[in-house]
């Protein structure tokens, strides 16, 4: 089962990365100033990431594959990694879909 880590960056930031089950990494936040912010944008995860229409799959400069998930109102709440093909990058995106929903939360800020 997949978890959300929350951690506190240098710069006094908090983010959180989502996790599979296998302790890779599926999904980055951007940095928020407060830590309220920080667990609002996993609920915001755990609502959006069973729909389709708010995964953006993009190509980075460099050519590798990446996917961003929108909330609601078209902000971005988290990116992924890099991938090397489409077909991984997908894979990213069902993981993200079925780790988030029931996602345990675990604060190391």
């Amino acid at each position: 089962m997949g978890k959300f880590v929350i951690t506190k960056r240098t710069n006094g930031e908090y983010q959180f990365n989502l996790k599979a089950g296998n302790g890779q990494v599926i999904l980055s936040s951007e940095g928020y100033a407060a830590k309220s912010s920080c667990e609002n944008g996993i609920e915001s995860v755990k609502k959006n990431a069973q729909d389709d229409s708010k995964f953006e799959k993009k190509t980075s400069s460099n050519g590798k594959y990446y996917f961003s998930l929108k909330a609601s109102n078209g902000q971005i709440i988290g990116s992924s990694e890099m991938y090397e093909s489409t077909a991984a990058r997908d894979n990213g995106i069902e993981s993200v879909q079925k780790n988030a929903p029931d996602a345990d939360t675990d604060d190391q800020s």
